[in-house]
């Protein structure tokens, strides 16, 4: 029988190396780049009849006071202007478009968002609260779900820190991407981070669960069998479920249009963290506490400082 609680310390460094260099990207400005939903601005995309530089789109932005936009050709003829809030309700909008026509000739505008400062402030703050409570209402479920076995909070730590783990891979993934390809995340970009959340805490959950099966049929056992014997029985359905949705994830960000490109990357990012999280490191944890691990290495780590004092 395959040993995989025996490696636990391989995952967790493993786990390590990939949070590590995004979590360092976070601690340097400019951090993530945010959207226009959470800093306020204009999101304009507009398609000409012929190729047009975005060097000479920024020169009509700035006559008219947006010298400071970024300005981003695309495909099919496509420009993409972000820029400081340009009001829909004002003749700015219009004055810019006209001279634009007049330059360039007719555009179609594909979209046009724009948020006040205020407005993405509100949102930004709403969707840090939105993950909070997430994190606390699952913490609450998984303690009352296991209330019957020993020190059931364990459990609910263990799925925490797993979705903790998913999320900051997800969101120093996005800050590496921020820093040297411009990925800017946006309101949809918290959508896919609750979504994974969920998606790593029911795969904890199915794994936890024949744990405590597992604990009552072998009762006597020691711990780390129980909860490796626990792995090799769910493992195969684990990863088939995964597998379907990383193959549908993978068509999407590969042949699916622009405006949902980084929404799924973001979930197929989340998905291989969820899959990998729910196996290797949340009940590897479980068994780290369970059996004292923990608590003899912070007992090291105090005891040179005592000494010291």
């Amino acid at each position: 029988m395959i040993d995989l609680v025996a490696r636990r310390y391989l995952f967790f460094l493993i786990s390590a190396i990939i949070i590590v260099p995004g979590l360092i990207s976070l601690i340097l400005p400019p951090h993530l780049r945010l959207g226009v939903d959470f800093t306020g601005g204009t999101l304009w995309e507009v398609q000409f009849q012929k190729p047009v530089s975005g060097k000479d789109v920024l020169q009509i932005l700035a006559a008219h006071g947006y010298g400071d936009s970024l300005v981003q050709a695309s495909n099919n003829n496509v420009i993409l202007i972000r820029a400081k809030e340009i009001r829909p309700d004002q003749p700015i909008k219009a004055q810019i478009a006209n001279d634009l026509r007049s330059h360039f000739g007719p555009f179609t505008e594909l979209s046009f968002q724009s948020v006040g400062p205020s407005v993405g402030t509100e949102i930004w703050q709403r969707s840090l609260t939105a993950v909070a409570l997430a994190s606390l209402g699952i913490l609450l479920y998984l303690w009352w779900a296991f209330r019957h076995v020993p020190r059931p909070y364990l459990y609910g730590l263990c799925a925490i820190i797993a979705l903790l783990h998913d999320a900051l891979v997800v969101v120093g993934i996005f800050s590496i991407l921020g820093r040297f390809f411009r990925v800017e995340v946006d309101s949809l970009f918290v959508t896919a981070l609750l979504t994974v959340i969920g998606f790593s805490v029911h795969d904890t959950i199915v794994v936890f669960d024949r744990v405590r099966e597992n604990s009552i049929r072998h009762a006597g056992e020691p711990f780390p069998s129980i909860v490796n014997h626990s792995l090799l029985q769910t493992l195969g359905r684990s990863l088939s479920t995964s597998l379907t949705v990383i193959f549908t994830l993978s068509a999407l960000v590969l042949f699916g249009g622009d405006s949902t490109r980084l929404f799924a990357l973001a979930l197929l990012i989340g998905v291989i963290s969820g899959t990998y999280s729910s196996i290797f490191n949340a009940s590897m944890l479980l068994v780290v506490w369970e059996t004292g691990e923990l608590s003899a290495l912070f007992r090291r780590v105090r005891a040179p400082a005592r000494a010291a004092v």
